[in-house]
C-alpha cells in the first residue's frame, strides 16, 4: 500500500491535463470554464444594479452554490463507484454528517442572540430543559475544530466501516445493502431528540460564519466561490489519482479482484482507502451545503437521497468524473423547474430518467458525447487515409 501510495507521488504533474480517456484533455477546459462562471456570476451580482439584463439575483448565487455542492458529491461517489465497482447508497449519510458538523459550529455562533437568549445552549437545548452542552458540542465554537470534525468523523466512521466489510470481502448487492442500512440506522438515531442534534428540526436559523452575516450578498457570492473553488480541487485530485498508479490498480480490482489480489496487491487496503478519501469529499460537500441552504435536519440521511446520487452519477457518466458533475448540474436543474410545475410527479420523472439511462444511455451522457465525437471524426480520418496513396503517386511522378 505505500508503495501505491508513493506512486502518486511520482505522477507527473504535466500529465494531469493529458489523457484521452476519462477524463484526460477534459480536466484544463472544465476547470477554466468553472472558474470563469463563477467570476462572472460573482461580478453580475456584485457590481451591477437589479435593473441590468445582466444581473444575477443572490437567489440564482445560493443555487448556484447548492448544485456545485451536489455535483462534488456525485464526484465522490462515482470515485467509489465509477473507478473501483463499489455501489454505495449510503453516501448521504456522509455528506450529512459533513453537514452536521458545520450545523453545530454556526448554532454556536449564534450565543445570545437566539430566541431564548442563552449565551451557551441552542435554542433547541433551552426548550427541552437542557442545563449544559453535550461533550461533544465542546469545542465546535471555534472554525477549526469545526473543520477538522468535518474530516474526521466521516472519514472515521468510512474507515471502520471499510475495513469490516472489505475485509470479509462483502461485495456487491450486500455491501450496498449494508451501506444503504447505515444511513438509515443514523437517520433515526438523530430522529431522536435526546441526541442533542435538533431531533425532527435538526439545526437552523444561523446568523453568521466567521463574523461574516450569512444573509449578506457578499457572504453568499464568497460562499458559492469557495465551492467553486473546492470543487476543482477535488475534481483535479481526484483526476490526479486515478491517472497514477494507484488509480490504475483500484480500475484493475474493479474489472477482476480476484484477479489483482492473486498478483500480490491486498485488494482490501485499497478499497478501504479510496472509501474513505470518497467520504470525506462527500462531508466537505455537506459542510458547504449548511450555511447556503441555512439548514441541516436528519432528511438528509433519507436512502432516497443516497438512491438519487446514483442516478446523478448514472445520467452523466459513471467512471468519468466529469460525467458525474455534470449529471449532478443537470438533474438538479431539472428538479428545480420540474418541482415548480408538478411537484409530485418528480420522483415518477426521476425513476422513469434512471430507467431509460440504463437501458438506453449505459454510459451516460459523457459516453453519447464521446460516441458523436467519435463518429463525426471517423470520416475525416479516413478521408486522410485515402488521400495518402494519391500524394505518394504524385511524389512518384514528380520525381
Amino acid at each position: 500500500m505505500s508503495q501505491s501510495l508513493s506512486s502518486i507521488a511520482r505522477f507527473s504533474a504535466s500529465d494531469l491535463f493529458k489523457g484521452k480517456g476519462q477524463p484526460g484533455g477534459r480536466v484544463a477546459p472544465f476547470v477554466a470554464i468553472l472558474l470563469a462562471v463563477t467570476v462572472l456570476a460573482s461580478a453580475a451580482n456584485l457590481l451591477l444594479p437589479e435593473s441590468s439584463p445582466f444581473y444575477v439575483s443572490t437567489y440564482t448565487i445560493t443555487l448556484l452554490g447548492k448544485y456545485l455542492s451536489y455535483a462534488m458529491l456525485a464526484l465522490a461517489v462515482d470515485v467509489i463507484w465509477g473507478y473501483c465497482g463499489i455501489l454505495s447508497l449510503g453516501h448521504g449519510a456522509f455528506f450529512a454528517l459533513g453537514g452536521y458538523a458545520m450545523g453545530m459550529y454556526l448554532m454556536r455562533q449564534i450565543g445570545d442572540r437566539g430566541v431564548y437568549g442563552h449565551p451557551e445552549l441552542p435554542d433547541f437545548m433551552v426548550f427541552l430543559d437542557w442545563s449544559e452542552l453535550p461533550w461533544y458540542w465542546l469545542g465546535m465554537d471555534q472554525f477549526w475544530f469545526a473543520m477538522l470534525m468535518v474530516l474526521a468523523v466521516p472519514g472515521l466512521l468510512a474507515y471502520i466501516f471499510g475495513w469490516l466489510a472489505f475485509r470479509s470481502r462483502v461485495t456487491g448487492v450486500y455491501l450496498s445493502i449494508m451501506t444503504q442500512a447505515l444511513t438509515y440506522a443514523l437517520l433515526l438515531a438523530f430522529f431522536r431528540n435526546e441526541m442533542g442534534f435538533g431531533g425532527n428540526n435538526g439545526l437552523t436559523d444561523f446568523k453568521d460564519i466567521l463574523g461574516f452575516d450569512l444573509q449578506s450578498d457578499t457572504t453568499r457570492v464568497a460562499l458559492f466561490a469557495i465551492t467553486a473553488l473546492m470543487l476543482a480541487l477535488t475534481f483535479i485530485t481526484s483526476h490526479w489519482i486515478m491517472q497514477s498508479r494507484l488509480g490504475k490498480v483500484v480500475v484493475a480490482i474493479r474489472d477482476g479482484e480476484a484477479r489483482a489480489r492473486f498478483l500480490g496487491y491486498r485488494t482490501d487496503n485499497f478499497k478501504v482507502w479510496l472509501f474513505v478519501y470518497s467520504a470525506m469529499i462527500a462531508a466537505i460537500a455537506g459542510a458547504l451545503y449548511v450555511p447556503q441552504v441555512g439548514i441541516i435536519n436528519p432528511g438528509e440521511f433519507s436512502p432516497i437521497n443516497s438512491i438519487e446520487i446514483v442516478i446523478w452519477v448514472a445520467v452523466g457518466g459513471r467512471g468519468t468524473l466529469i460525467g458525474a458533475i455534470v449529471g449532478a448540474l443537470l438533474v438538479n436543474y431539472a428538479k428545480t423547474r420540474f418541482t415548480a410545475i408538478m411537484p409530485d410527479g418528480w420522483l415518477f420523472a426521476l425513476g422513469a430518467l434512471f430507467v431509460l439511462v440504463t437501458l438506453f444511455l449505459p454510459k451516460g451522457l459523457v459516453g453519447v458525447y464521446d460516441q458523436l465525437k467519435a463518429h463525426f471524426a471517423q470520416p475525416q480520418s479516413k478521408s486522410d487515409e485515402s488521400s495518402t496513396p494519391h500524394q505518394e503517386s504524385a511524389k512518384e511522378a514528380s520525381v
